[in-house]
């Protein structure tokens, strides 16, 4: 989900830079060997931040499928954030879906409609609040602004924010457990602003130095019916280190309520510079 400089943005597909290292080791601002963190493929953040004067993008591509009334939807999109160290514990963030393309087929009509364009870009900051000590985890803060800059067919009636708060902990056995509670402020399908809830755990697991994978409940969104109603999710996914500042990942998530699409699947790779 960000604003792609030259990989999703410009058109380009992001062929990846993206990646995950879902629950990071050493919960500290900056990794003591200084190698990469990133947010994705799971939607718990990381608390960690990227480190004064580093670079990190995480691109990757999407798809999504849903079938309602009949109807099967079909997207694919390429979420791609930017993050920038502007201090040891204070990043800057650019991030947008990117490209899109929405396909929507009738098997009764055999009629098909497709939409293309580009997404919201939202911009925001995390702050490293807290390392892990004993039983405390190491903590983050994230807040995002999003802003109605995409293509008119995904264009969000108005902008919108996020304020969410991200705790993890090192378990015994190579685990890890994190957790992220949040709030958004949005405008519905017809302009009025709403208050949605957003929560969400993830248990990872770390193989060896470089295998993660995790499981995951993400609700993405907690609202009224009025207002799009909950967006709830399980998730699975998998991290592949393939050098100190380079990460695969890949994940799929099932819908957990008939407001959320039925699957998704996405696979990325993320730079750290």
């Amino acid at each position: 989900m960000a604003i792609k400089i030259c990989a999703a943005w410009c058109g380009v597909p992001g062929v990846l830079v993206a990646l995950l290292l879902m629950l990071p080791g050493p919960a500290s601002a900056v990794e003591d060997d200084d190698g990469i963190v990133t947010d994705r493929p799971d939607f718990v953040e990381s608390s960690n931040v990227v480190g004064k004067g580093r670079f990190q993008v995480e691109t990757s591509i999407a798809v999504e499928r849903d079938r309602a009334d009949g109807v099967k939807l079909r997207t694919v999109s390429t979420p791609t954030l930017l993050r920038f160290g502007v201090a040891e514990d204070w990043e800057l963030r650019v991030e947008s879906d990117g490209r899109l393309r929405a396909t929507a087929h009738d098997p009764a009509t055999g009629q098909r409609l497709r939409e293309n364009g580009y997404a919201d870009t939202a911009v925001g900051v995390k702050w490293h609040m807290v390392d892990d000590e004993g039983a405390r985890p190491s903590m983050g803060l994230l807040a995002h602004w999003d802003l109605d800059t995409g293509s008119a067919p995904f264009r969000a009636p108005g902008k919108g924010g996020s304020l969410r708060v991200v705790a993890e902990w090192e378990l015994p056995g190579d685990l890890g457990l994190g957790v992220m509670p949040g709030v958004a402020w949005q405008r519905n399908d017809g302009g009025q602003r709403f208050t949605s809830g957003i929560f969400a755990v993830v248990l990872g697991k770390e193989w060896n130095d470089g295998l993660r994978t995790f499981v995951e409940y993400s609700a993405q969104q907690i609202a009224h019916a009025r207002d799009g109603g909950s967006i709830n999710t399980l998730d699975v996914g998998a991290a592949w280190l393939l050098g100190k500042s380079v990460q695969v990942d890949t994940a799929v998530s099932r819908a957990l309520n008939k407001n959320t699409p039925d699957w998704s699947w996405t696979v990325g790779l993320s730079l750290k510079f």
